[in-house]
C-alpha cells in the first residue's frame, strides 16, 4: 500500500486560475455519483469494518455529508467579505457519536448527494466579483479564493475516497 498524507498535515500553495472554476465544479458536482459507484454492491459488513486506525466506509460517507455545512458556512463568509473564513470545529463532528454505521447507506449517499447539490447551485449562482474576495483560511494560514476553496473540497472529498477505497480492497 502506498503511503498517504494525512489531512490535517496537507499543505495547499497553488493558487488555482480562476478560469478554471467550471472544471473544479465539475469535480464537485460528480462527487455524490463517484461515492455511489464506489459503495454500489459493497456487502454492508464491509461498509462498516474498521481497521482501528481510519473511520468505517459508512463513517467516511457521512464525515463527507457533516462537512457541507462548513463549506456552506464558508460561502457565507466569502458572500459577506469576512477577512477570514469560518474555522473547522472537530467536535462538531464527532462522527462516532453520529452513528453513521447504523444508518442506510442509500440515506448517507441521498444527503450527500442533496447537501452537494446545494452547494453546487450556490456556487452556480456567484457573480464574478465574489470570485475574486480573498479570506484567510484560519488553519493554513493563507489567502483564499471561491475557486481555492473549491479545489480545498474537491481534494478533502479525494481524500475521503481513496481512504473508502483503502478500506475496502483490505476486505477483498
Amino acid at each position: 500500500m502506498r503511503a498517504r498524507t494525512l489531512w490535517l498535515d496537507r499543505e495547499f500553495d497553488t493558487v488555482v486560475p480562476v478560469e478554471m472554476f467550471p472544471n473544479v465544479l465539475e469535480r464537485l458536482r460528480g462527487t455524490p455519483a463517484r461515492v455511489e459507484d464506489r459503495l454500489r454492491g459493497v456487502a454492508p459488513e464491509a461498509l462498516t469494518a474498521s481497521d482501528g486506525a481510519s473511520w468505517s466506509v459508512l463513517e467516511n460517507v457521512g464525515h463527507l455529508l457533516q462537512v457541507e455545512s462548513l463549506w456552506a458556512v464558508r460561502l457565507d463568509d466569502f458572500e459577506a467579505r469576512r477577512p477570514e473564513l469560518t474555522p473547522a470545529r472537530f467536535e462538531s463532528w464527532r462522527v462516532g457519536e453520529a452513528q453513521f454505521n447504523r444508518r442506510a447507506v442509500r440515506d448517507l449517499c441521498s444527503g450527500l448527494r442533496a447537501a452537494r447539490g446545494q452547494l453546487v447551485a450556490r456556487l452556480e449562482r456567484l457573480d464574478d466579483e465574489v470570485l475574486q474576495v480573498v479570506a484567510r483560511h484560519p488553519r493554513l494560514d493563507r489567502g483564499m479564493r471561491v475557486v481555492d476553496l473549491m479545489v480545498f473540497i474537491a481534494e478533502h472529498d479525494d481524500h475521503h475516497l481513496a481512504t473508502i477505497t483503502q478500506l475496502l480492497n483490505r476486505r477483498a
